[in-house]
């Protein structure tokens, strides 16, 4: 009879999570791994196979709680007041000192550090997710008389998709919270 688990999967995984959204995929070593999530390499490789494996599911963890700040773009009163919103929250994020810098998709983009095709498709799913969010917003906008209906509805999604993983990176070089904002209403009179 085999030994039950004893610890609890998703716990163990956002703890991860946490590891390779601060250190990356090539710099997370296993060791920094099992310290984090409290395992023993035996337990890592039965639950989750491997460390790209792992890193999958840490990003697929990680897009789910992107979806939190997506619905308030969806459940706006208005396009650009949902807009605003996910901007406020990924802004607040962005320059969060209690978490792991910048964010781990914007992070993994830049590194592309895991040869796991599986990885490079999560992450292409995270940015066209994110895209059609924006996009959807502004046609809801266009719809409404919010938004100039001579907006290119793709280029602005594309703008906004940018400006995300923009911040994320800059964000790490100038924390000035006032200078995001004044870029988001900046980008919202364009629209």
């Amino acid at each position: 009879m085999g030994r039950n688990k004893e610890f609890d999967r998703e716990q163990v995984l956002h703890k991860a999570m946490l590891v390779f959204w601060e250190k990356g995929f090539e710099a997370a070593s296993i060791p920094d791994l099992l310290q984090a999530m409290g395992l023993s390499r035996s337990s890592l490789y039965e639950t989750f196979a491997d460390k790209e494996s792992l890193y999958l599911e840490a990003i697929e963890l990680y897009k789910r709680r992107g979806l939190i700040k997506r619905s308030f773009v969806k459940n706006a009163a208005s396009a650009k007041d949902g807009i605003r919103q996910y901007f406020d929250r990924h802004i607040a994020d962005a320059l969060d000192e209690a978490l792991p810098n910048s964010c781990l998709i914007t992070n993994a983009t830049v590194g592309m550090d895991s040869p796991d095709e599986r990885v490079r498709a999560a992450i292409k799913d995270s940015f066209d997710g994110l895209e059609e969010c924006f996009a959807d917003a502004i046609k809801r906008g266009q719809q409404t008389g919010e938004i100039s209906p001579d907006k290119d509805v793709k280029t602005m999604a594309i703008l906004l998709l940018n400006l995300n993983h923009g911040i994320n990176v800059v964000s790490k070089m100038k924390p000035d919270r006032q200078i995001y904002d004044e870029m988001i209403e900046a980008v919202l009179a364009m629209l």
